[in-house]
């Protein structure tokens, strides 16, 4: 059978997440995993020099492919920045959800404990910028080193809440994943209400919630 000659991006994505959930391991080497999906070596490192770049790369398409599917509703570029996390977390997670036996093989996840976390490097930094896009309102600081802290704290603020989201939806077991989306929520909307000075209501629900289901955070 003839190589292939053209392959994507997306191509290698595919055929690698095929080839872990198939061996449940990662391939032992480029050449193996090119010869396994009947491509020259030299075609993978057009894109990547190894396993881990892919890797990573593939938990920021996973983020892209959100935003792509956000921008094509006309009401998202309407929407307050509360509504637009909200859409994009819900996006996120249908997204994670369709691709969820390679997330958790990805990982690795370890009792309460996610491994391989370095992989989700490139997500961060998407994420983290998404959520400065957000502009979102914060109590004026009147003096730019303040200013630029508060946005940092934001911003890696978000990114903890969203890897305790990702550990929430890792350990649901309802179905449709539906406490996931109910987390989401409360959480989100807590976070805007301590960013508003309003905290009190929110926090005690989210924790009312996070202590039905006993999550140990």
């Amino acid at each position: 059978m003839a190589k292939k000659k053209n392959i994507t991006e997306n191509d290698l994505m595919s055929f690698y997440m095929d080839y872990v959930l198939e061996h449940n391991e990662q391939p032992k080497t480029v050449y193996a995993f090119a010869k396994h999906n009947n491509f020259d070596e030299a075609l993978f490192y057009n894109f990547y020099g190894t396993f881990e770049a892919l890797e990573k790369s593939i938990f920021k398409a996973f983020f892209e492919n959100t935003l792509i599917a956000l921008h094509k509703s006309e009401e998202y570029a309407s929407y307050e920045s509360r509504d637009k996390l909200l859409s994009f977390y819900f996006t996120f997670f249908e997204n994670l959800t369709a691709n969820r036996s390679y997330v958790l093989q990805a990982l690795k996840v370890d009792g309460n404990k996610l491994k391989s976390i370095s992989k989700l490097s490139e997500l961060k930094k998407a994420f983290t910028d998404y959520i400065d896009s957000l502009k979102i309102e914060m109590v004026d600081m009147k003096e730019e080193r303040l200013m630029k802290f508060q946005q940092k704290t934001l911003k890696e603020s978000a990114w903890l809440q969203l890897i305790v989201t990702i550990k929430f939806w890792i350990d649901d077991t309802s179905k449709n994943f539906e406490k996931t989306d109910v987390f989401i929520e409360k959480a989100v909307n807590t976070s805007f209400d301590l960013i508003d000075t309003q905290p009190i209501k929110s926090i005690i629900d989210l924790g009312k919630f996070l202590y039905k289901e006993k999550m140990k955070l």
